[in-house]
């Protein structure tokens, strides 16, 4: 064998050794902070998210579009926008909440809406994270990234998130993060009554 094959051939068995051992091993997202799941063994089979992020009808969950709508899927991380007219539909991946105790699901709609939110953290945000500031004000630090629906329930946003890592994630305290450039598009379509529902 020439020392150029048996180079080759130890090259190829160092790679091949580096391959398996990354198959072996599960994939963690984020192993430094536990505001993200740790994700599923790469070797394991998941039905979930590619299939059902797919566009969907608006009726089978709105009786009409009046003012549009919003459905966030909770279950393939997903948000939907429908105009009021039909002429556009959008399909955003979002970020969900950690666990279902933080999660809420039903209609609601948008109340206001806010360029440039600041954030303060929930008296419950607070107790389970007590070295969180009491205020954040606009800007690359603040977790509601540059655009802020504010829905009817009270502590309750979808919002842009400066931490991309956490869109497509169960990642939030029980709102719904959008990448910034898709929220500041979801800001300029949706309005003030426009309705959102999630499942």
């Amino acid at each position: 064998m020439t020392q150029k094959n048996s180079t080759e051939l130890g090259r190829r068995a160092f790679l091949a050794a580096g391959a398996a051992f990354a198959a072996g091993a599960p994939a963690i997202a984020q192993t430094e902070d536990t505001t993200t799941e740790v994700e599923r063994d790469i070797n394991e089979a998941v039905v979930r998210n590619i299939s059902s992020f797919r566009s969907l009808d608006w009726r089978p969950y709105f009786d009409s579009l009046k003012n549009g709508a919003v459905l966030v899927d909770i279950t393939s991380r997903a948000l939907h926008y429908w105009s009021e007219d039909q002429s556009i539909y959008k399909l955003y991946p979002s970020s969900v909440p950690l666990t279902e105790d933080l999660t809420r699901k039903g209609r609601t709609k948008v109340v206001r809406k806010v360029e440039g939110p600041s954030w303060r953290p929930t008296p419950s945000m607070l107790k389970r994270n007590p070295e969180w500031p009491p205020y954040v004000e606009p800007g690359p630090d603040n977790p509601l990234g540059t655009h802020a629906l504010y829905l009817s329930w009270t502590y309750y946003r979808i919002h842009g998130t400066h931490d991309t890592r956490k869109i497509g994630r169960r990642s939030s305290n029980g709102c719904i993060g959008l990448y910034n450039e898709h929220i500041s598009e979801l800001f300029a379509l949706t309005k003030v009554g426009t309705q959102v529902l999630l499942i």
